[in-house]
């Protein structure tokens, strides 16, 4: 997969959006819980890039497995087309002020939004951090 050449950030969606998050994109298969769309300022919501119900079912019973996460979620990218067309809309929006990957979790540390962001800029499972 090609690099995405822009500034990708991450960030909760439940945290006040800000001028710099440029383009935002909703990166979960469901909507957060108790937040209505206008307060989540999301430009685009794309579910189909969020792990599988399946797999997001799986590492909520095993939170403590999140590098086996990390492989499950990237070979299940690698055989989907939709982190293609994250990477369009990234490349669409890098001269706006780039994108931010928004994410319902509560945790910051370890959440798919991670994956994503380290899939676009070609680190793959070799990033550990946030």
């Amino acid at each position: 997969m090609p690099k995405a050449q822009s500034r990708v950030r991450v960030k909760r969606v439940y945290d006040d959006p800000e001028r710099d998050d440029g383009f935002r994109v909703l990166v979960d298969r469901l909507w957060p819980r108790g937040l209505s769309r206008e307060r989540a300022a999301v430009d685009l919501w794309l579910k189909e890039v969020a792990p599988s119900t399946e797999l997001r079912r799986w590492y909520h019973a095993h939170l403590e497995r999140w590098d086996e996460f990390r492989k499950r979620y990237e070979s299940e990218l690698e055989r989907g087309g939709a982190l293609g067309e994250l990477l369009a809309v990234v490349r669409e929006h890098s001269k706006d002020g780039g994108v931010t990957l928004v994410f319902g979790s509560r945790d910051v540390e370890h959440n798919h939004a991670l994956v994503l962001r380290d899939a676009l800029s070609g680190g793959g499972a070799k990033r550990q951090g946030g």
